[in-house]
Parts: C-alpha cells; structure tokens; sequence
C-alpha cells in the first residue's frame, strides 16, 4: 500500500474511532437520565442492552445440532462430526461458520440498527453473543478479522459495524482484533438486491492482504468477523484473498445468517 495512502487510512481510522468515542458516550448519558429500552423494537426492560421477551421469543437463535461446516441448524445429530448435505454439494470456501440467529424480522431490525442508525450501543452486547456463539472456532484463533469497508463507504458510514463487533469479540474471548490484515482494494456496489451470481461478480477481487501484513498473518488460523451472512459471496472472496496471503485456515463469525430451515446430516 503507498505509504501516503496508507497515512490517510490511519488518519481516517483515528478520527472515526474518535467520533464513535463521542457518540457512545452522549449515548451513554441518555440511558442514565431515561429508562432502559430493549435492543430491537425499544419497548422497556428491565436493564439496557438486553431484548425484550417478545424479540427474545422471535430472534430465532441458532441452536445445536448444527452443520460444523456452515453451522446451519441439523434436524438430528450423529456422533462425531456432522456436515449437511447443503455443505458437500457446495462447500464453502471458509472451515466453520457459525451464527447467533437466523435473519429474520429480530436480528435485522439489530444490524440495520448498528449499520443505519448509529444504535452504537447495540454492537457489545451482540457481539456477547456472537462470542458464545462461536466458543468452538475461537478457541485456539490468532486472530479476529472484520471484513472491512471501502474507505469512502467508511467516511459516508463513519465505522464500520463489523470492527465494533469483533472488539466486543475480542474483549469477550480474548482473540485479538487485527484490521490491517484485509483491505478492500477497490469499491463495490452495495450487495442489497443483487442476485447470488452478481454478488459473486461484484466483490470478485475486491479485498487484499496487504503486503506489510502477510509475514504475520502467514500460517495462523482468523476467524472474519461480519454482521450478516446472506449468499456467502463478500465473505468467500474475504476466505480467498486470506487464504492466498497464507492463512492457515479461515472461520467465519457473524450475528445472523439466512437459514432456509433444518437440514439433514450426512456424516
């Protein structure tokens, strides 16, 4: 990466992280001076950062028996490892994935909270949950990787919700956080209303390891971190340029993931 550009990346991140700083606190002030409100559709409970029994009752978690490929729900389980149908006619390009809920009605009013309403307050206690979530993968991880944003969609955004959810990660597993191992390289469109072949095409390339991070990140085993898993595209072409740079291997941890409905195990 030129070394000019890369100053900029590193003043662009300081300023970002200095305004969240600054909105979490105002944030913090408003929940001490009004009651505390659920986490998704703001009807009152009784500690902040938490939902409500209704929104608890529709998140849809994502319970074993799971898939230890891409960590969707099972209809049964089998003794020793179990892997879907779904996962050896199209294997991933990722080792494990795993999930706090199916994205339904709940886990989207959450991210598109996080993503498009500064709702910064709602990142650490998703990412508790993704944290439990993916006790397996993360135990033994050298790193947690937010799958980043191109840096205008990041001065548009002003954060990037997925590094929020891998430092509340990291704080709940100990697994540090590294954004200098994976960069975009170029924009993309957003992947809203993209057809699963678009997508494909669409970030196609469009995520690096930089060179100054491939000593590092050569021969250890990430986990990439993102909010949401839909057709899989970002997150394989993420898996891919990682894996290129040397990456043992790559696990994925998101808050929701589309979940068509139980599948059978294979083996």
């Amino acid at each position: 990466m030129d070394k000019s550009l890369e100053a900029e990346s590193t003043v662009l991140s300081f300023t970002v992280r200095l305004a969240g700083m600054a909105r979490m606190a105002a944030r913090g002030l408003v929940d001490l001076v009004l009651p505390p409100v659920c986490m998704a559709c703001r009807a009152a409970v009784d500690e902040p950062g938490c939902l409500c029994a209704g929104c608890w009752s529709r998140i849809g978690f994502i319970e074993r028996p799971i898939c230890d490929r891409l960590g969707t729900p099972l209809a049964y389980e089998l003794d020793g490892g179990t892997v879907s149908a779904a996962a050896l006619a199209d294997p991933p390009a990722y080792g494990r994935a795993r999930a706090v809920a199916a994205f339904g009605d709940v886990a989207r009013d959450l991210i598109h909270a996080l993503k498009y309403a500064d709702r910064l307050d709602v990142a650490p206690p998703m990412a508790r949950m993704m944290a439990r979530a993916g006790a397996d993968i993360l135990e033994g991880a050298g790193a947690l990787v937010p799958v980043p944003l191109h840096g205008l969609r990041l001065w548009r955004r002003r954060f990037n919700q997925s590094v929020l959810l891998a430092r509340g990660v990291s704080a709940a597993s100990g697994v540090p956080v590294r954004t200098d191992w994976l960069a975009r390289g170029r924009a993309t469109l957003p992947q809203v209303g993209l057809d699963r072949t678009a997508r494909a095409a669409n970030v196609a390339g469009a995520f690096i390891v930089p060179e100054t991070a491939r000593a590092e990140l050569r021969g250890r085993r990430v986990v990439l971190v993102d909010d949401v898993l839909t057709t899989g595209a970002t997150i394989d072409a993420c898996v891919k340029a990682l894996t290129r740079a040397g990456a043992s291997g790559v696990d994925v941890l998101v808050f929701a993931r589309v979940v068509d409905g139980p599948h059978t195990p294979i083996s």
